[in-house]
């Protein structure tokens, strides 16, 4: 599900995949087994234990609660709610279909990333910023980085961008022509991301992340023309240098390596 409670379908790299996989063998089985141990399965009133999913274009989930009550609903059609209360009968007794859980073995609710990543950022204060009375080059500012899920979801889609228009403005060398055809074959970088982000209206994802992108091309038009006495234009940067480059001149983006660097050089400093 997507914030606009859409489904859409997402292609996972097979790193991400084996991480997951990790998770599940790991830390996931690990919190079932203790939950099983300690009887906290038993206390779920609202369990749906799965009996058949079908397969097809709009899978149906089948299931009979412990009242004898059985139902069935699309696969595309659950609430995040209705998901959580979803069960299968494992080797050990019932565990939950929810991929996600928490220290108790049950589905870590959504809003609970809210805590997960304030507590990140208490520890990255811990670090980063000067402890109490200490001296430091702007009073006023957190050296540390402070991070949301929303940022998080800011900071994929502005990578994205990124990526996307410099391949196809200087990495693929395009011709107009080619770069037409390009955009038929996979679609417009902007339109990638809206559907990435779920937006309805395109005007939408515009809006939020314009100006770093467009500033970005400008800046890439100028640096690929040709120099004063018919030298060719300087060879690009990296692709981290790029990005280095839209946080420092872009206000409300933050780059986390820059920050390392300035608590490395106040601790010379000290």
């Amino acid at each position: 599900m997507t914030r606009s409670k859409k489904s859409r379908t997402f292609y996972v790299a097979v790193h991400v995949l084996g991480a997951v996989e990790a998770y599940q063998q790991g830390l996931r089985a690990e919190a079932v087994r203790k939950a099983q141990a300690a009887g906290r399965y038993d206390d779920v009133v609202d369990m749906r234990p799965v009996t058949q999913v079908t397969n097809g274009t709009k899978c149906q989930v089948h299931w009979c609660d412990r009242n004898g009550v059985v139902g069935r609903k699309a696969l595309a059609d659950l609430t995040v709610a209705e998901r959580m209360t979803l069960y299968t009968e494992g080797p050990q007794g019932p565990e939950p279909l929810w991929l996600w859980l928490n220290e108790q073995g049950l589905p870590f609710q959504v809003s609970s990333w809210e805590n997960v990543f304030r507590t990140a950022n208490e520890r990255c204060r811990t670090v980063l910023d000067p402890a109490p009375g200490t001296p430091r080059l702007d009073p006023h500012r957190s050296v540390a980085p402070q991070a949301t899920p929303h940022s998080a979801r800011h900071s994929f889609a502005l990578y994205m961008l990124v990526v996307l228009h410099y391949l196809m403005d200087r990495k693929f060398g395009l011709t107009p022509e080619e770069r037409r055809d390009f955009r038929l074959l996979y679609g417009d970088p902007w339109r990638m991301v809206q559907d990435l982000l779920g937006h309805t209206d395109l005007e939408t994802t515009r809006a939020i992340y314009l100006a770093p992108v467009a500033d970005l091309q400008l800046r890439s038009l100028l640096e690929t023309a040709p120099r004063s006495g018919g030298n060719e234009a300087e060879p690009e940067g990296s692709l981290d240098e790029l990005f280095a480059r839209v946080a420092r001149e872009t206000e409300g983006i933050q780059d986390i390596d820059a920050r390392m660097e300035m608590k490395k050089m106040k601790g010379h400093a000290g």
